[in-house]
This record gives C-alpha cells, structure tokens and sequence, in this order.
C-alpha cells in the first residue's frame, strides 16, 4: 500500500472513530435516582456505538501494520487527542470509581491515611461536598481499594488540582490523560528501540478502550499504562533496576501488571529482585500505620465479584453450567491457573531475551493471566494494548476492543456475552501462540517477514 494512500486511509478511519465519540457522549440520559448512563437501552445504544468503532479502529490497525512504512505520526497523534476531547469534557457516566479516587486524594490531604476510615465514617465528616461523597460508591462499608502507587497519584492529583483551582472531576482526568500522554512517549520509546514503526502507537492511541475508559470515566489503570510501558522499554534496554522499579509501581497500581514479572526479570538477576522488592516496600511504607488494613477492601471485592466460589470466573463458570463441580472446584481452578502462569513464566526465563521476544512473553503471560482471571469490567484490559504495539496479536485486539460487552452482563451470573469475548479470545490466542513460538525457533518476525 503507497504511503499517502495509507495515510488517506487512516484519516478515514480518524475522522470516523472521531464522528462516533461525539455520538457516544450524546447518548446517556439523566434518570432520577441513576448514576450516569445507567442499565437499559442507553448501555446497549453504547456498547453497539463501540462495538463499530472497534471494527473500523481494527481497520486503521490493518492498514498500519499493512502499509509496511512509516505513517504520519502527526495525523496518528492529532487523532488520538481529538478522539479524547469529546469523552474528557464529558462527565464519566460509565463508571462512579473516580470519586473515591478525588475523595482518597483529599483525605491525604488532610494528613489522614487512606486505608483506616471508610467514607462514610463521622471522623472525615468535614471533608464532605455536595458533588463527590454522594457519589462514592460503598462509602458506608469499603475501606480503599487501592494500592499505594494508584494513593500516591490520587493525591498529587488533589494537590495539583486545587492549586490549580480546576473541578475535582475534571482535574483527575486530566491527570490521567497526562499519564497516558506519558504513556505514549514510552510506547514511542519502545517501538523505536525494537526496530518497528512508530505509526505502531496508534495501536493504543486509537483504542476506543482507552478513550472511553480514562478519557471518560478516568479510572486510575490510566497510571499503570506509562509504567508497563516503561517496565517493558527497560528491559529491552537490559537496565534491570528501572524495569523492576516501574514495574513495581505499575504493580501497586493495579496489581495485575505483576503478570509481567517473569518476561522483564532476567534469570538469576538478584539486582531485579531485589529492587523490585525494596519497591513494593518503601510504597506500602508510608501507610502501614492501620496494619493488615492496607489491603483494604480486596477480600471483600474478591467476594463481591463472585472470585471466591468461582462464580465470576469465566472459565470456572462455563465448566460448572456443563457438569456438576464440586465445593473446592475453586481452589482447584486457582491452583491449576496458578501452575500455568509459573509455567510460562519458567519458560520466560529461560528462553533467549531479544526485545521483541520479552514483549511476545509480556503478551502471552498477561494474555493467560487475564483469561484465567476474567475480570468483569472493560477498564482491566486496557494496560494489554501496550505489548501489542510490539507484538499486535490478535487475541489481545480483539479482547481490547470488544470487551465493552462485558457491560451487557451486569449482574455477572450470565455466560452469553462473556462467550461472545471469551471463547473468540481463546481462538485467536492458539493461533497466536503457534506464531509467537515460530518467532523463538526461527528468530524470525513473522508479521514482517525479517530477522529480529
């Protein structure tokens, strides 16, 4: 494909992904006594508005990965800010997370640990509004969720925001986006050091997951994206101690990201260890005054979301509506995904270490990882999109853009439409796997047909 025809191309593609957010923000309804957009016709006008535009940003990856050149980086670049603007002027109306996240910022503030009161305590009442504490979602019961890398940010945020003298709301988005604009820098970074085109980043520039996701509703894996892209340049650089320290703080960010472990550490580097480590406990340092309780409320969500007895994990549940399971089925499940993980993570470590081989790695353990687990909001997904810049698969593709459809399935007790992202997910990742493992033993870029 010639260049500027590429480039024609992908401006079509723009310029529709942009048409359709202005659409999508129009869409929610104000409904006395709802929260955003609510369940019903709203979510599903939604979710079908994304579900278009992961198929023509699907394109617009084609005709990138296709042209086999350089695109214009500016029209890349030009496009994912437009695409943002419409969704960060919006109020978030998928997602109530970011209050709790203004409100930990300002109880930070106020030289109060986050982890010993929950919201509703009458020890913080002076820090209540009109605009954030009624919209805090478990205010009466949950302790934080978060993890002290995610804490940290929330209240620089707060910090920044007030000094500013911008909206609470507005100003933790912001503070997203600009952790996403780090983000693509370090994609930038990345790509440039594997020797691949940065026309690449689009791959998560143009994203409707992102977009919607922290663009909107600023959800705080927005600050995981710069440190696994990070975590991952490191590596691929051979620069042990940063790799283990942004992966570190991506870890206590989201804690998922720790997936990722085995394809940045190098075998038998003790210095990797060590600093990842030494990592995890200076940020858990500042807040250990209230003990055990620094975990806050995770038990409790690992409940709530069905993790305990296996009825939100997909896998499990899909199994058990075939034949009877019994009461440690879970147990079972968790050390069977737990042995697959150490597996290929074994496999990581003593494999060769080329950069683009680390990303293959990177994908394969987070792509395992976040099957076996199953998360039930599309948010989870989207620090994936920064290994398939380097390696674009298309089980993680398609995962990124159509895990909207997890939005169909409120109550998490139904399999259709996690089947309908799930079981397409399983397929793409064989045939990906089969094509990763011909990169190890051909030393050989299939998607490019070059040596790496």
């Amino acid at each position: 494909m010639r260049l500027r025809m590429a480039d024609y191309a992908l401006a079509a593609c723009g310029l529709a992904l942009f048409a359709l957010t202005c659409g999508g923000v129009l869409i929610p309804r104000p409904v006395i006594g709802v929260y955003g957009i609510g369940y019903g016709a709203a979510l599903d006008q939604f979710v079908a508005l994304t579900a278009v535009q992961g198929v023509i940003y699907l394109a617009a990856v084609a005709i990138v990965l296709r042209s086999r050149a350089e695109n214009s980086l500016r029209l890349i670049l030009t496009i994912a800010l437009l695409l943002r603007m419409p969704a960060l002027v919006t109020a978030p109306f998928l997602s109530n997370d970011i209050f709790r996240y203004i409100w930990d910022g300002w109880v930070q503030g106020a030289g109060i640990n986050p982890y010993r009161y929950v919201p509703a305590d009458p020890h913080l009442a002076l820090l209540r509004d009109a605009a954030v504490f009624p919209l805090i979602n478990r205010a009466g019961y949950a302790h934080t969720i978060y993890p002290p890398a995610a804490e940290f940010c929330f209240a620089a945020a707060s910090r920044i925001t007030a000094l500013l003298h911008i909206p609470a709301v507005l100003g933790m988005k912001l503070f997203m986006f600009g952790c996403e604009a780090a983000g693509v820098f370090g994609v930038l970074r990345l790509l440039e050091f594997c020797r691949l085109p940065r026309s690449r980043v689009l791959i998560y520039a143009w994203s409707p997951l992102p977009v919607w996701e922290f663009g909107n509703n600023g959800h705080v894996d927005a600050i995981a994206i710069p440190l696994v892209a990070f975590a991952l340049l490191f590596a691929v650089q051979a620069r042990p101690g940063r790799a283990a320290a942004a992966l570190a703080a991506a870890a206590l960010t989201k804690f998922l990201p720790v997936l990722l472990a085995p394809a940045v550490w190098r075998r038998w580097d003790w210095k990797f260890a060590g600093i990842f480590v030494a990592a995890i406990g200076l940020l858990y340092l500042p807040y250990l005054s209230v003990g055990w309780r620094v975990f806050g409320f995770l038990g409790g969500y690992g409940a709530e979301e069905g993790m305990d007895n296996g009825t939100g994990i997909f896998l499990l549940a899909a199994l058990g509506a075939l034949v009877p399971l019994p009461a440690y089925a879970t147990k079972i499940y968790f050390v069977a995904l737990a042995c697959v993980l150490l597996a290929l993570g074994a496999m990581a470590l003593a494999g060769p270490r080329s950069p683009k081989i680390i990303c293959r790695n990177a994908a394969l353990l987070a792509g395992a990882g976040m099957l076996g687990l199953s998360p039930h909001y599309p948010w989870y997904y989207a620090w994936l999109l920064i290994p398939a810049c380097v390696l674009p698969c298309s089980s993680l593709l398609y995962l990124t853009s159509f895990s909207f459809l997890l939005y169909l399935n409120p109550t998490h007790t139904k399999l259709l439409w996690p089947a309908v992202l799930y079981l397409p997910f399983i397929a793409f990742a064989v045939r990906d796997i089969f094509a990763a493992r011909a990169i190890s033993l051909t030393g050989l870029n299939l998607a490019e047909g070059r040596k790496i």
